[in-house]
Formats: structure tokens, sequence, C-alpha cells
């Protein structure tokens, strides 16, 4: 019997260009880099991740062809702040490009956050006498040992003390003793700007503030009391396995096949999505992952008031990604995926257990009831791939999920511990909730940007918006109950920024150009939205112009193998305008060929009481159903789920005992 087993593959060799990087292959990349003397003791790389092959390379590929393999390095200088972008031919040993990084001029930029660079961050505000002698203004000297120095990415203000350089800010929380939840005891106002490269605090703010929140935000079972004894166990069984075969990181599943794809900044990426339709592999996705989100903040305090976070592009994603644990992150019959990123060394890191997959029962799936007959029904199932990361207080999971039907879902989970600060007990403030006494967490969003490089039927594809709508009363609707729908054709870039919108339950349709299905119609999938609120900082505000991507629900490129990051390779400080914006320019034409969607979504957030001192998760996502892809039903040949046995239970012969 399979009971809450497991089975973890790492990557340890190479058989197809979109396998997952291997140790080796980390450890290549660096030599070469070192062997061209690129390699100092001042380097470090904030990021590295596998330069993908062109689409034809992968689509040509069978098995037995020689793989050429290469990565893309950010490698930065820590004693100067200068930084370059270089790509690595495993295969040849060769530097194949080599690019030096101007980021001392407009538009500025900076590369991703290294780990080392919190500690020196913390190590610089503990030795600033500014920041002491204001702990000491507030009476809370004695507390100085068990502070924690928050690394703050800072956004972008044009001042001129941090235009061009490598800066981070710092607030202070503090602990009352050690294991305790330093994010309930926020020191209010005291803000520290630092200089990076030159290890020196730029100034420090001072304002004056609420005291600390004297509360007790532990959340460990060991704090929070005896566990209740009101929930029974849920077992979760596969006695003959699971449905599901892997080769590699390839996975086949029911009608489904794909490969697992994970790197430093986006985390999970899945490849190939393919559909079997009889003995055709019928191609829908190409590539899928969330590589971009962005969560502004809307308080006007000056402690936080700049905060926009990127969680992927200023911190990496996969780089922060948690190992997960059976029957904890993942429960029944599971299969993980190891993965490997770089350090700030550029030598590699195992990531155990950082993607899991799994099959979940998710009810029903169809279902009839004739009058006279016998009822037919089958069961839904559903094959979960997933990760978490954690960024600072925020612990984030990206659910990828395949359905019987052909349907493809996304859903972002939020957790973790809202970030607050303090204020007067009982004090109404329009920008932040009070949710503990004297502990107040600001209004703020979480956007997320799914990438979706479509393939339905191919590569010639079209876009579509469609809406439902009203017809007015007359001679096309002489009863007055007509409706119907509008299809609006995007051709062009120009064209592509649109907004969901639920009450015409609109949806965006991505059809072949090529291929029709029975009845004659276009093969398509539908993206359909949650279509929740977009950013809401104003367009004269500096994350407007650098989270432009999240102004819109939905956008459409032409296919470029060097557009991958909505908000532009290195928003990190960046003057705004990088990415989609810049790429839109261009204005290509978006009929009948290779397309990419950049889809929005993601929960506005009002932080209540129930979210403290650990927010339960919060649920945002979309689908991409087929919608006259296939000429019927894909689930027909289901087991019948209808017919009761001899015990009086449903299902395929398994057994079914209520008895305790």
């Amino acid at each position: 019997m399979h009971h809450h087993d497991l089975l973890t593959v790492a990557p340890t060799e190479v058989r197809h260009p979109l396998d997952l990087t291997t140790a080796e292959e980390f450890e290549r990349g660096r030599e070469i880099l070192v062997e061209a003397g690129r390699v100092g003791e001042q380097t470090r790389f904030p990021n590295v991740s596998p330069e993908e092959p062109d689409k034809a390379v992968v689509a040509g590929f069978t098995s037995g062809d020689v793989v050429e393999r290469r990565l893309r390095y950010t490698l930065l200088e820590l004693d100067s702040g200068r930084a370059a972008e270089a790509v690595v031919n495993l295969t040849t040993g060769e530097i194949d490009e080599w690019r030096d990084l101007d980021l001392q001029h407009p538009p500025y930029g900076q590369p991703q956050y290294l780990f080392e660079e919190y500690e020196l961050a913390a190590e610089i505000v503990k030795s600033s006498p500014e920041w002491r002698a204001a702990m000491e203004r507030r009476g809370l000297g004695d507390r100085i040992g068990l502070a924690f120095c928050g690394p703050l990415a800072p956004g972008f203000f044009n001042r001129s003390d941090e235009v061009g350089r490598r800066v981070i800010r710092s607030l202070t929380f503090l602990k009352d003793s050690p294991g305790d939840n330093h994010w309930s005891h926020p020191v209010e106002g005291l803000i520290v700007h630092i200089d990076l490269t030159e290890r020196r605090v730029i100034r420090v703010e001072d304002h004056d503030g609420a005291a600390v929140p004297d509360l007790d935000g532990r959340y460990d079972a060991e704090s929070t009391g005896p566990a209740r004894t009101s929930l029974k166990p849920i077992e979760i069984t596969q006695p003959e396995g699971p449905s599901y075969h892997v080769d590699g990181n390839e996975v086949e599943w029911e009608n489904w096949r794909f490969r697992v794809g994970f790197n430093a900044r986006e985390g999970l990426v899945l490849h190939q999505l393919t559909f079997r339709d009889g003995d055709e592999h019928r191609p829908v996705l190409f590539r899928a992952s969330v590589p971009e989100m962005v969560v502004p903040y809307g308080d006007t305090s000056p402690t936080r008031f700049w905060i926009s976070y990127f969680d992927a592009g200023e911190y990496l994603l996969g780089k922060n990604a948690n190992a997960l644990q059976l029957g904890c992150d993942c429960l029944g019959v599971i299969h993980y995926f190891d993965a490997h990123v770089a350090d700030d060394h550029g030598n590699p890191v195992r990531m155990p257990n950082v993607v899991c997959m799994h099959e979940e029962d998710y009810g029903i799936l169809w279902k009839h009831n004739e009058m006279g007959e016998r009822p037919e029904v089958r069961r839904s199932r559903r094959l979960v791939i997933s990760y978490f990361a954690t960024i600072g207080n925020y612990d984030y999971g990206f659910f990828w999920y395949l359905y019987l039907d052909g349907t493809i879902q996304m859903e972002a989970k939020a957790t973790g511990i809202v970030f607050a600060g303090a204020g007067e007990p009982g004090h109404d403030d329009p920008h932040a909730n009070e949710i503990a006494p004297g502990l107040f967490a600001p209004v703020h969003q979480h956007l997320f940007c799914a990438r979706l490089d479509v393939s339905v039927d191919g590569d010639d594809n079209t876009l579509a918006e469609i809406d439902a709508v009203g017809v007015p009363t007359g001679p096309e609707n002489p009863y007055g109950n007509a409706f119907t729908w509008r299809v609006t054709p995007i051709t062009r870039e120009s064209e592509a920024g649109r907004l969901a919108n639920g009450a015409t339950s609109r949806v965006w349709q991505v059809a072949s150009a090529s291929r029709r299905n029975a009845v004659g119609r276009p093969t398509a999938f539908w993206l359909v939205p949650e279509g929740k609120s977009t950013l809401l900082a104003q367009p004269d505000s500096t994350v407007w112009g650098r989270a432009n991507f999240a102004t819109k629900h939905l956008w459409a490129t032409a296919y470029s193998p060097d557009e991958r990051f909505p908000a532009g390779d290195y928003p990190n400080a960046h003057a705004g305008g990088a990415g989609i914006p810049a790429w839109q320019q261009a204005d290509r034409d978006l009929d009948g060929t290779d397309l990419v969607l950049w889809h929005v979504f993601g929960p506005t957030h009002l932080p209540r009481p129930e979210d403290w001192p650990i927010m339960p998760v919060d649920y945002s996502g979309f689908l991409f159903k087929p919608h006259g892809f296939l000429d019927r039903n894909p689930a027909l040949d289901l087991p019948d789920a209808g017919r009761a046995d001899a015990s009086g239970c449903c299902g395929t012969g398994a057994a079914c005992d209520c008895a305790h």
C-alpha cells in the first residue's frame, strides 16, 4: 500500500535541453569564468540562471542529440559596485556574451541582493552611533542586543545620495527574548539608509513614533498551548500508486505531458505542456511561470511610504524557496523534485524537495441524474505541482493544477506575517488597520504576474477579448430576454493592455490561426481572470513607473527570447519604464503569431485582527481552460463513479468501510 509515500529526484545528468541545471554545471560555469580571469576575491553572483535554448532547438531535439547548455550570470564587485552579465557556454567552455551594466546613469537599476548583504546591513546599522542614539532616546538601549534590523529594498525616489548606488533601507524590530516574533514589536519612525558598497550609513531618519507594542506574537505550538483534539485523522492512500509517470523532469499524467523547470529568480517553471487528444499530443503552453510580483504599500508615513517590493526581481523567489515536508506542505503519495541554485559565490546549492507533485481528488467532475435512469457520476482529480518561497515576513505558495477536462489553474497562496508598525491604540488610521492593541498593519497589495508563452495547437495564435452583453429590446430582441457575446480582436501590442470586467464575464481567448474543431471554429483556450484590483498607486508615483505591468490585468507581446521579466531585468532601485512598457513601444503584430500573455492577479490586503500573529492563507489565481480546443468532453472515459457495489459504495471496487 502507498501510504504517505515519497520519491525524490535530483538532477544529476542532462539528456534534454530543458533538463534541470545540475550541480556539476554550476561548478563548470564558475570554472570557465575563473579561467577567463573574470572572478576575483570581491566578485559575487547575485543571480545565476539557465539560459534556455532557442525554441527551434527544443522543437527539433531528438534523444541522443548533443545538448548545448548555457548559464547566464550576473556578477557584482563588492568593493566597487560594478556589475556585469555573462552568458557562459558549458558545452564549448567559452564565454559567449559579456556585458558591463551601466548602473550609474538613468534609468539606473541594481542586481538582486546577496544573502550576505542582509547580514552586512544589520552590522552597519548596529554600528551606527546615530541609530544607537535613536534607540537610547526611545529608552530601548538595553534591547539593542535583541534588535532585528530588516533589510528592505529602497524603491526609487531620485535622491542625489542614492541614485546609482547600491542602497538598502532598514527598519528595526525587537524581540523580548530569543525565539520571539520580532514582527510584533516594530520601532516606529526609525529608518536607516545604507550604502552597501561603501559599507556605511547614508543617513538616519528619527521621527517621533508610538511606543513599541507590548504583545505576545508567538505562534509556535509550544507558545499557543495544547493543540485541539477534536480533529480526526484524514488518511490519503493510493493502493496501486500514483497515476503519473516521471522520467527525469518529464511528467506524464493522464492526457497531460510537460517538463518541470526551476531557477533562482522565477522558481517553478512548466515547459512544453501538451494535452493528448487520441494519439496526438497537442501543444497548449510552451512555457508557464510567475516571473515577478510587486508588493506596494498604501501607507503615507515616513516609515513605509517608500515600500514596494519586487520579490522576484529584487530578492529572487527561487533562491528563497523552501524544502517541503511530507505530511505538512504536501499530503499523500508525493513526488519531489530537487533543484540547484548558485550561492553568493557562484557555487551550487542543493534545494531538497523544492518542488512537490501529487494527485488530489477534486469532487465531482460531471454528473447527471435522469429521471428513471441510473445516475451517471464521474469524479474529478487534479495534478498539483507546487513550491513555496519565503521573502522576509511573507510566505508564498505557487500551485499549478492540471485537470482531467483540460483546464489549467494557477493559484498563489499568501501567508506568513503581516508587516506592521506601531500606533496609538484606538487611533483611526486611513492607511492601516489596528490588528492588535497598538499594532497597525498598512494596506498593501500582492500583485503577481504570470507569463504564459502560449502555443495553442502551435505558435500561430490570435488573441481576442470576449464579453457577455445584453441586447436592447427591439427587432433583435423582441421579448427583452436576449443576450449575446461580443468579440474584440486584439491584433497589435498597442491594443493589448486590458482590464478585467466581472460585470461582462470578460475572458481572453487564445485561438489557433490555422486549426479548426469539429464545428468549424478555431481551436482555443480561454484565460479566465479573477479580476481583482490592479495597482492602486497614482500615475505620478514612482511605483507606477517601476511596476507599470501591474496597472492592467492583461498584456500581450510578440514572443522574444529576451523578454522574460515584466518589470525589466533589474527593477531594484530602477527609475522605471523597463519591461512591458518598453517592449510595447515596438507595437508588434499579434495576429497569427507566437504570443506571450502577461496576466496580473492577486489580493489587495486590508489586514484584520484574524491575520495576527500569523495570517491564514489568502488565495488568488486564474484559469486557462479549453474552449473549442477539443471536439467533446475529454473525460467521458473516466471510471464510473455512479454505480454502487454490494456494500452500497460508489467507485471502482475499492473498499468502502465506514466502521470506526
